[in-house]
């Protein structure tokens, strides 16, 4: 199939773009990377009146790092990620997951920005911004924005986004002396998408962890979390404390399938924390 006719634009500012977002008479649709919308456009799962090309806004790229955080603009792709050796070494838990993302043409177009507000629940990234703690920004023409990536994930495909609102930029706190991080993904060959997730992040020996490809969003592990915080030996109490997630099923199998897989992924997640 191929999409349906669409009006494209492509902006040559931020606020050129925030105001072709707002119009409220249209679907008006940005496209950051494209790997994950234009084959939802040929398959008509999405239909724009108008798509608004990200890809000339330079200012929403890069990052910064700061003592305790780094900000990373919306339009920084995967692989530009991965090559930054300093920000890599803040954050080991984003570099940890990084190379399960797809395959490399898929890094070398995907961006940051653009994972977030699809808000996939089968993705690595979101489940790693849980994990860390991370903020969302957010822009539209009334103002910006900031939203914790605990209250950014509804549902499937569905976030706090705003209809005339992009995420422009993330915030995520960088790893301290003491802090551990671990990620496991099983999928049937590397590169597909994860039949089930987990990205854990401890800091001050209080884990936090995500899971992601279970649920209809990136879920954390509360019960889990309490567990593993009081004792880091107590895997098995924590494996089975999972009751408290809403499991969905998908094609690879049912609720069922993905508790089992949960619990795998958590142990082997713990087992991986390094700093």
């Amino acid at each position: 199939m191929k999409p349906v006719d669409f009006n494209f634009e492509r902006p040559a500012s931020l606020t050129d773009a925030l105001e072709l977002m707002s119009r409220d008479d249209m679907n008006v649709v940005a496209l950051a990377g494209g790997q994950s919308l234009l084959p939802m456009m040929n398959f008509r799962m999405v239909r724009p009146d108008i798509l608004v090309d990200l890809n000339g806004l330079d200012e929403l790229r890069g990052s910064e790092i700061g003592p305790d955080r780094a900000r990373i603009g919306a339009m920084t792709r995967y692989s530009d990620l991965a090559s930054n050796a300093e920000l890599m070494a803040r954050l080991p838990l984003l570099a940890s997951a990084l190379p399960h993302v797809a395959n490399s043409a898929i890094r070398n177009r995907g961006t940051l920005g653009g994972s977030i507000a699809m808000a996939d629940p089968t993705t690595e990234m979101p489940a790693v911004m849980l994990a860390l703690g991370a903020t969302i920004r957010l822009a539209s023409r009334d103002g910006e924005r900031s939203v914790a990536a605990d209250d950014f994930y509804l549902g499937y495909y569905e976030s706090a986004l705003e209809s005339g609102e992009l995420v422009i930029a993330i915030d995520v706190p960088t790893a301290a002396p003491g802090d551990a991080f671990g990620f496991y993904e099983v999928a049937r060959r590397r590169g597909d998408r994860a039949m089930a997730g987990a990205a854990i992040a401890r800091r001050n020996h209080e884990p936090r962890i995500a899971f992601f490809s279970v649920s209809d969003r990136p879920v954390r592990g509360f019960s889990a979390e309490r567990i593993l915080g009081e004792n880091a030996a107590s895997v098995e109490a924590a494996e089975g404390s999972l009751k408290e997630i809403d499991f969905h099923g998908d094609l690879h199998g049912g609720p069922d399938l993905k508790r089992h897989l949960a619990r795998i992924v958590l142990r082997r997640a713990w087992a991986e924390l390094q700093p």
